[in-house]
């Protein structure tokens, strides 16, 4: 406001960069936990299948190395609801997104496209967040007993956000080259593969000679090492490293081939 005359000037301008990316996390995130679908990915499923399999241990052997079933199963679960959020429910949101024409509207929006996507990760970030409470706090409730020690912690956190940036990255391949419906084709199909022979919920060693094969991908990198970490508070440079070099090849094939519309 003018002192000299008591109206306002205008300033005109965008709001800081980390105010925007905070903005569009925050509605990023609502918009996943409005949708239906998407909260049946993130939280729903999963927690169904931490809660099934320990019941099914007590029926099947699970291979899961005289471990207690919830102290294998649950940080396994905890890597399946990183891949249902940062992988199938991204390349899916995006892909329609993509297809409606949002993505070249807030492309042309004071926030920059590397804004927007820094908004989606930080948003993944929010909702992974609410996954460790909620699957966290049923994994405790049936009996799970993790390390708590600041390496395990340390490692923990470190695979889930290397684990994000890796997911991510394919998630949003999938969705900046295919057309939508076959993105969602493509990300469910992925999404159930990996959940049945992946080594995300199971060790790799439950899968016999396919396990060395299973390690490598990015599904049982994170699964592996989420589950050292919590078993004995280990960290898995291998699995550790096999989930950047996926973090680095995705982000890399995703800035060269992304389609905007």
């Amino acid at each position: 406001m003018s002192a000299r005359t008591g109206s306002f000037v205008p300033r005109p301008g965008s709001a800081p960069m980390a105010q925007m990316v905070l903005a569009q996390a925050r509605m990023e995130s609502r918009l996943i936990l409005r949708n239906g679908e998407q909260l049946l990915l993130a939280v729903v499923i999963p927690v169904i299948v931490l809660v099934g399999g320990v019941e099914g241990a007590k029926h099947v052997d699970l291979g899961l190395g005289g471990h207690r079933p919830v102290d294998v199963l649950a940080p396994g679960v905890l890597a399946l609801a990183v891949m249902s959020t940062a992988f199938a429910s991204l390349a899916i949101a995006t892909g329609f997104e993509r297809r409606y024409g949002v993505l070249k509207r807030l492309g042309t929006s004071p926030l920059p496209r590397t804004g927007l996507l820094a908004g989606k990760v930080g948003a993944l970030l929010l909702v992974e967040v609410l996954q460790v409470v909620v699957i966290g706090a049923v994994a405790l409730a049936l009996g799970w007993r993790p390390s708590y020690s600041p390496a395990a912690v340390g490692s923990a956190v470190l695979f889930l956000l290397v684990g994000t940036a890796a997911f991510a990255g394919l998630g949003l391949l999938l969705a900046g080259t295919l057309r939508a419906e076959a993105t969602l084709a493509a990300a469910n199909l992925v999404y159930l593969l990996l959940l049945a022979a992946g080594a995300v919920v199971l060790p790799s060693s439950s899968y016999g000679d396919f396990g060395e094969v299973a390690r490598w991908l990015p599904s049982g990198a994170l699964g592996d090492g989420m589950r050292d970490a919590a078993l004995s508070g280990v960290l898995d440079l291998r699995s550790l490293l096999t989930l950047a070099v996926w973090a680095v090849v995705g982000g890399a094939l995703t800035g060269r081939t992304f389609r905007w519309e």
